[in-house]
């Protein structure tokens, strides 16, 4: 099943440009240096149309990527930058006249419910539109139109999230650890994108090294990286990685295989 991967957005929690800063990456002209909240959008050949994260740029993002259609989406986890954008999932559901079930874990759907409260409450005024979604909490792996999905346990930092495995490509933002767990559910990804905040340390998300380190462990034929601060000018950064390592750009895509939910089941017994 082919299916066709864009990055809508590359950017950490503040973006960049980062409001009031001046740095040589906040004041770039290289259109790869601006950085919208990070998000992916999974385009299955003759298939649904799979949105990761509704950051906080949805609007911005859909507009520049000409994002028309949301069969599905996928929450990695609750904080604002990832979430933010639900509202605007609205315009999908009006034009698709139905509503568009969500995925999360359990803490995640708690947190939406919270949220946007105004969403599920029977008595809120309806007059201004509302996002039509239907939750599903998961537990393991699952399909969305005969696609197969398979969860990923990462860590940030205390907090246990979700990376998320279409056939030989795996996504994985907001990491400092993968577990144990999660190493057997990677084998044989020939592409990922794994979260790469700085050079810095930090107590939530993996330096550059640190992601180069999960790369190099896991052999991936192409690795990007996203979620990065303004501290990582496209350019020169990818100048010093190794082969086959680069930065994540809004706007990138690329292709990659996605498994059918029948093929991919007897795969994932291979994998645990």
């Amino acid at each position: 099943m082919r299916a066709r991967v864009t990055v809508l957005g590359s950017g950490t929690s503040h973006g960049v440009p980062m409001i009031g800063c001046s740095c040589g990456v906040c004041r770039s002209t290289d259109a790869r240096d601006r950085r919208t909240r990070a998000s992916i959008y999974v385009d299955v050949e003759h298939g649904p149309k799979i949105l990761i994260d509704t950051s906080t740029d949805l609007r911005q993002q859909a507009l520049a990527h000409g994002i028309a259609r949301v069969d599905a989406i996928l929450f990695t986890h609750s904080h604002a930058d990832h979430v933010m954008g639900l509202d605007d999932s609205r315009r999908f559901s009006q034009m698709q006249k139905g509503a568009i079930p969500c995925y999360a874990d359990a803490a995640t759907v708690a947190s939406l419910q919270r949220t946007f409260y105004y969403v599920f409450d029977p008595a809120t005024d309806k007059g201004g539109g509302l996002p039509q979604i239907e939750l599903h909490t998961i537990d393991g792996p699952f399909s969305i139109a005969g696609v197969a999905v398979q969860p990923i346990p990462l860590m940030h930092g205390e907090r246990q999230i979700m990376g998320f495995r279409f056939g030989d490509f795996a996504y994985m933002t907001d990491t400092n650890q993968v577990p144990d767990q999660a190493w057997p559910l990677l084998v044989g990804v020939k592409t990922i994108i794994l979260g790469a905040l700085r050079h810095r340390p930090h107590p939530t998300h993996f330096t550059v090294a640190e992601a180069l380190t999960v790369a190099e462990r896991l052999k991936p034929q192409q690795t990007y990286f996203t979620h990065m601060c303004h501290d990582l000018p496209h350019v020169a950064t990818n100048a010093s990685l190794p082969a086959g390592v680069e930065l994540a750009y809004d706007g990138l895509a690329f292709d990659i295989e996605a498994a059918s939910s029948s093929s991919a089941r007897a795969t994932v017994e291979q994998w645990t």
